[in-house]
């Protein structure tokens, strides 16, 4: 019988902390008060699955909306990684769902009225469910920045959210993926309010490997959900 493997907890301090004066909006939305941790229940624990069953033909394909005559616009891209566990042990059947704005740097989104071009062959969304060895794979478009209003010539620099599902609705975990060698990733409150040591961890990596020829460029992005090499997310 094999060892069990070392249990390491959650690393706190490696994930943004509520407050960064910097990013404002934190300003508003930090609470005042030491949080209280509510017991989760049987009924949350065990509560509404997702998975393969909530997948549908084309989900990983963000380039191409049912329906649509032609394909989104901007430089294709393959972004493919493992989620694994403290150990780095796979973690399978874990729904990774995406979101992202367009190549122009606009959202599909009625709030974001940004002086950029809509793309309607590019909605935005898509979603995978890792396999056995914990890898997903999704094919995009790369996104692009965009101004917002936080400080004077303030932009955001292009990243893709990311959303996992565990057992439960209750298990979700939200992060943020950056592209290797952006030059606006110094000039970002939101990037910089991860801890130092932590920031490198929300960065792809170009993968050759994964580039596909006469196609699309390859990123890499592993998650790990827990302990002391963990992704950042957002509280």
């Amino acid at each position: 019988m094999s060892e069990p493997a070392d249990y390491t907890p959650r690393d706190w301090a490696a994930h943004p902390p509520y407050l960064t004066p910097e990013y404002k909006s934190t300003r508003l939305r930090a609470p005042k008060q030491r949080l209280l941790p509510l017991p989760q229940t049987l009924s949350e624990l065990t509560g509404p699955l997702f998975g393969h069953d909530d997948m549908q033909p084309g989900d990983d394909d963000l380039t191409h909306v049912a329906g649509a005559t032609a394909e989104a616009v901007g430089e294709r891209i393959v972004v493919s990684g493992r989620v694994l566990d403290e150990a780095g042990r796979p973690v399978p059947n874990t729904l990774v769902e995406v979101w992202q704005c367009n190549a122009a740097g606009r959202y599909n989104h009625e709030r974001d009225q940004h002086d950029a071009p809509l793309d309607p062959n590019f909605q935005g969304t898509g979603r995978c469910v890792t396999d056995e060895q914990g890898n997903y794979s999704y094919v995009s478009i790369r996104p692009g920045a965009y101004p917002w209003p936080n400080h004077q010539n303030a932009w955001r620099p292009p990243h893709i959210h990311l959303s996992l599902f565990g057992p439960s609705f209750l298990t979700r975990l939200v992060t943020q993926m950056y592209f290797q060698g952006d030059p606006l990733l110094p000039l970002d409150p939101i990037f910089n309010g991860v801890p130092a040591a932590s920031r490198d961890l929300l960065v792809a990596r170009y993968d050759h490997e994964l580039t596909r020829p006469d196609f699309a460029l390859g990123w890499r992005f592993d998650i790990v959900l827990r302990g002391r090499d963990a992704t950042p997310m957002e509280n």
